[in-house]
């Protein structure tokens, strides 16, 4: 964060007379124009002499389109995929975003306490059957034997349609997103386990980034000063999400949070999922999910490589 502010500083210091631009694409509704919002209402854009041209987004399909189109020049998405595409001949790179993970949520009063209670129940699973959170899940209830495909009652689903289903009490148990999560929780849910309890186990040191700013490599390459000056101003942008709660107020209209409850725990979680790791311990632990999700996911999910793509993650800064 240091470093974030040192940068801004500098460029707040040197800009020149035109701001260089750079095209983002992100939905109206997501965490990424909350972060938006906060750039330029501090300005924090126009101090990294950096002009933002938000490209409006349907689905994070339509942001992958863009950025495959040119008409897109960063994204946010998961490191698997972009993994995947550089296995395909898209030279696309990762620089971490969010650490924020998904959990399985249960009613307070549920009988379920541990993740074996889960076998004979009903599970929705947000994001169909080939979603990494819930491979990861099966691959670490595995270990104990448990195997929870065929011995509970899966339901796929859209997550906001889940989340519904489970408040409504059609669902013993439902793993989500970390935003659909944060709203049951608020609406009196608990958290059965988060999904870094799940990733410890397999094997990971820390909290992951599982999803990051995304762009081409050559791009990225011929543009490397204007890409530090971007992560430097959203690492701000970040702090301050951090740091003040009149922030949160700020933005609340954008959350579409129905209560104070909800923007509170979205911004508990949304705090927990800021990364403060190196890029370094970041890619070392996604190499180990990798093999994980290559081995029960399949090509299906990550495409004919074994391993992670060693150029899948950016370095910013030497020793990042």
């Amino acid at each position: 964060m240091l470093l974030a502010a040192a940068v801004l500083a500098v460029m707040q210091v040197g800009t020149s007379c035109g701001a260089e631009t750079i095209r983002i694409a992100a939905q109206k509704t997501g965490t990424l124009a909350w972060e938006l919002a906060v750039i330029r209402s501090h300005g924090l854009d126009k101090k990294a002499n950096l002009s933002i041209d938000i490209v409006e987004l349907a689905s994070p399909e339509a942001g992958k389109i863009a950025l495959r189109a040119g008409t897109a020049d960063v994204m946010v998405s998961d490191w698997p995929w972009v993994s995947r595409e550089r296995s395909l001949g898209a030279k696309l790179q990762f620089y971490p975003y969010s650490s924020a993970l998904g959990a399985v949520m249960v009613p307070a009063p549920s009988p379920i306490k541990t993740l074996a209670d889960l076998r004979g129940r009903k599970l929705a699973v947000a994001g169909g059957a080939i979603d990494k959170n819930w491979l990861l899940l099966q691959a670490s209830l595995k270990q104990d034997g448990i195997d929870l495909k065929s011995q509970s009652t899966i339901v796929y689903g859209a997550p906001p349609l889940l989340a519904a289903k489970a408040l409504g009490g059609e669902m013993d148990a439902v793993l989500n997103y970390w935003n659909f999560c944060a709203a049951l929780e608020a609406k009196g849910f608990r958290r059965l386990a988060g999904m870094e309890d799940v990733l410890k186990k397999l094997g990971t040191k820390g909290r992951i980034a599982m999803i990051g700013y995304v762009f081409d490599e050559a791009w990225a390459s011929a543009h490397r000063d204007m890409v530090a000056r971007f992560i430097a101003m959203t690492s701000a942008a970040k702090e301050m999400l951090a740091t003040s709660d009149a922030e949160w107020d700020v933005i609340a209209p954008l959350t579409g949070a129905p209560d104070a409850a909800t923007l509170h725990a979205y911004r508990d979680r949304y705090r927990e999922g800021i990364p403060r790791r190196t890029v370094a311990e970041e890619e070392a632990d996604a190499r180990v999910l990798y093999r994980v999700l290559a081995q029960i996911g399949g090509r299906e999910l990550v495409g004919t490589a074994a391993e992670l793509d060693p150029g899948t993650f950016y370095q910013a800064n030497p020793g990042d």
